[in-house]
């Protein structure tokens, strides 16, 4: 049944070919449901594959993130393979003087300067300074000749490692006269 089959023709309107024709080019309201039924399926099927595709990207990124804290010290690792061999081959010589220990020593250091040169790894050193409490602890106050509040003398060097302290310095700090 068309739509002008359903509405009740007055005898002052008469159906004419004109009114034919437009009921027939409007959709009934049964195919615009239908019509709207598909559209909302392919809306909401689109909704889950771009839902499902974050979800996707979220686990893959959490995967990489884990695997970056798990290995991030890798190649660090590896570096620090040498120094400890250094260290045993030291220790496993069995005739050694002390200048010979000594020497041993000093290449080892040498080592492990070279590997935290390479990693950004820095001293802190801060003999005649002005105490920075983000870079050092002043572990005690003592009498000088410097300005009050300037590192006198390190007791324990810090470290930083891209400028984020790792260790603050342990200092002594001059006192106020």
């Amino acid at each position: 049944m068309t739509q002008a089959e359903n509405t009740p023709q007055t005898e002052a309107q008469p159906e004419t070919a004109e009114t034919q024709a437009t009921s027939d080019v409007m959709p009934s309201m049964e195919e615009q449901l239908q019509a709207a039924e598909r559209k909302a399926q392919e809306h909401y099927d689109a909704w889950m594959y771009a839902k499902a595709e974050g979800e996707n990207i979220r686990r893959r990124a959490a995967e990489d993130i884990s695997k970056a804290q798990k290995f991030a010290v890798e190649r660090f690792s590896n570096e620090m393979l040498a120094v400890m061999d250094s260290l045993q081959a030291a220790l496993a010589v069995e005739n050694s003087t002390i200048e010979n220990f000594k020497s041993g020593m000093e290449l080892t250091q040498k080592q492990l300067s070279n590997v935290f040169e390479k990693f950004n790894i820095r001293e802190i050193n801060p003999v005649g300074e002005k105490l920075d409490p983000h870079k050092h602890q002043a572990i005690s106050m003592v009498d000088s000749d410097q300005p009050a509040n300037t590192v006198v003398s390190v007791m324990q060097k810090g470290y930083a490692l891209n400028d984020r302290v790792l260790r603050p310095a342990l200092v002594l700090v001059a006192k106020s006269s």
